[in-house]
């Protein structure tokens, strides 16, 4: 028996969502590094099997996480899920969180330029116009040529770009394509991308350092679980705009916890990159536009790289719209 749908519950789920969210990007922070990225990947995407028994139905065999209708669009959300995943890892570790989010949160922008060479889609001006805001804001919060760039901006850049490639992956293979094997893609992309990496360099952790990964991995399951609670509560372009409360948390896990700062042109770059979002997300429920189905996250950016829409049916028989 399927919910009936409560946006309100569904919103406040989401909330709760990006919050475990954020913990678990406190997580990665906390360890500064000590643990390669890939293995702190691999550790996550370990515990992003837990996931799989909730997204497989009734009509699903195990063997659908690697069956799929187009190999091609499989393989390469298989290589994106690795890549964002360590990609995102990595700018945790080497930037203050609030500076991390509103890098990735410029994955709207790169969906719609995206969507615009492979998909044809048709966007009008105000799409243009929020993807000029976001990367206007990019550049004030960023300020090149007056302070010094390192990898973990790149390194946000790479994530932002291989999620939203994601992104386009699904809207490309359609509502057809089984969740299982979308999910499937990105969790053994990351498992066994990760796991090669980890033979030439196995660091052994300390048992504190056993503890914040965990953490990342546990709470970024749990997270997952609740996004996917969210979204079968209330439609798609409710539980999207709540992930930007996570820049709350990194602001308030930047001064609290990591001495982080944050001066006036860096809140403004964040003003504009989050205003830049929160234009696209209403100009596609507007217009209609769909986002991809449901898949959860398989790191814990699902905020960033899958903020998930369930195509559930609904108590009234219906289909919620899928969604971002």
């Amino acid at each position: 028996m399927f919910p009936t749908l409560s946006p309100l519950r569904g919103v406040l789920v989401a909330f709760a969502a990006y919050a475990v969210f954020a913990f678990s990007d406190a997580s990665i922070k906390i360890l500064d590094g000590a643990i390669p990225s890939y293995q702190v990947a691999f550790i996550g995407s370990i515990f992003g099997l837990v996931v799989l028994p909730m997204i497989k139905s009734r009509d699903d065999s195990w063997l659908d996480i690697v069956q799929t209708s187009n190999r091609m669009l499989w393989a390469l959300r298989f290589v994106c899920g690795a890549i964002g995943a360590i990609a995102s890892i990595i700018t945790f570790t080497m930037l203050p969180m609030a500076e991390a989010f509103c890098l990735l949160f410029l994955l709207p922008s790169f969906v719609t330029i995206l969507s615009v060479i492979f998909l044809k889609e048709d966007v009008r001006w105000q799409r243009w116009t929020a993807v000029v805001v976001g990367f206007i804001g990019v550049l004030i919060v960023l300020r090149p040529g007056f302070r010094e760039l390192s990898a973990g901006h790149l390194a946000a850049a790479v994530g932002g770009l291989s999620a939203a490639i994601s992104i386009v992956i699904l809207r490309a293979m359609g509502p057809a394509e089984k969740r299982i094997s979308l999910y499937g893609a990105g969790l053994l992309g990351t498992l066994i991308v990760s796991g090669l990496l980890m033979l030439s360099d196995i660091a052994v952790p300390t048992p504190r350092e056993w503890l914040f990964m965990a953490s990342y991995g546990i709470l970024g399951a749990i997270g997952n679980v609740l996004l996917m609670t969210a979204a079968r509560f209330a439609p798609a372009n409710l539980v999207a705009p709540p992930q930007y409360s996570q820049m709350i948390w990194a602001i308030a896990f930047g001064y609290l916890i990591f001495d982080d700062t944050i001066d006036f042109p860096m809140t403004a770059g964040i003003v504009l990159i989050i205003c830049s979002g929160l234009l696209t997300l209403a100009r596609e429920r507007k217009r209609g536009t769909p986002l991809p189905a449901a898949v959860v996250s398989v790191d814990n950016q699902a905020s960033v790289s899958a903020t998930a829409e369930l195509a559930e049916p609904s108590f009234d028989g219906l289909e919620h719209p899928t969604a971002e």
